[in-house]
């Protein structure tokens, strides 16, 4: 498990143990037709003393207003954000930066869901929320091990699967030399790509050519059909 999933002792423990009742906001908007403005005015409304804004999407280290918002919090102050969405990417996002500010003794808040870490209610979710990723993990790993088990199982060790068999190589042999199938056609129908043809299959140009009068070199050109004079 990693350091933000680990469930503290006693996970109902009030914290900030020691409130400064300073209230610090945090909004951020994905795509720059996205506006700031309802989110600012909710985090006013809840007696934010600073707002920290990103406006534009990207990962936690593509937020430089994220990570200012984070050095500039003090223990006993509360991060207030409008909903979980605008501060964490994902489930174990959001875990692992509440756990981070907890460490920190730095409460949590968010408006839409009526999340308060500072409130028994509030962190019995986040405790909830935590467990619900641990558990999620597991589930991940062990489907991983069984896959790989049973791979092992079949002779394989992993890898990307293989793509062609011989069965699927006598048919593209059979139809190689017929003139209306292209090698890519050939290949769409097996469900390969063309690559694996010729990488399968090394006599490939030969049998292209081969029972139907193609002449090596013509650069894939068929002779004209000639009609018989009358």
């Amino acid at each position: 498990m990693t350091d933000g999933l680990l469930l503290p002792p006693d996970p109902l423990a009030a914290f900030p143990a020691n409130r400064t009742e300073i209230r610090i906001g945090y909004a951020r908007v994905s795509t720059a037709g996205q506006k700031l403005e309802r989110q600012i005015d909710a985090l006013n409304a809840a007696g934010c003393r600073r707002i920290f804004a990103d406006k534009k999407s990207g990962k936690n280290a593509d937020r430089p207003e994220l990570a200012a918002c984070h050095a500039f919090l003090a223990a006993g102050d509360t991060l207030v954000v409008p909903e979980l969405a605008r501060y964490g990417r994902s489930l174990h996002d959001l875990i692992t930066m509440v756990g981070d500010l907890r460490k920190r003794e730095i409460g949590f808040t968010s408006l839409h869901e009526s999340l308060d870490t500072t409130t028994p209610g509030g962190r019995l979710v986040f405790h909830v929320f935590a467990a619900l990723a641990e558990f999620i993990r597991e589930l991940i790993v062990a489907g991983t091990r069984e896959g790989l088990a049973a791979a092992r199982g079949r002779g394989r060790v992993g890898g990307r699967p293989t793509v062609i068999n011989e069965d699927l190589l006598r048919a593209a042999r059979d139809m190689l030399p017929n003139p209306e199938h292209s090698i890519t056609s050939i290949a769409k129908l097996l469900g390969v790509s063309p690559g694996t043809l010729y990488n399968h299959i090394p006599n490939l140009r030969e049998l292209r050519a081969s029972r139907t009068g193609q002449l090596p070199g013509s650069q894939g050109k068929w002779p004209a059909v000639r009609t018989p004079s009358t």
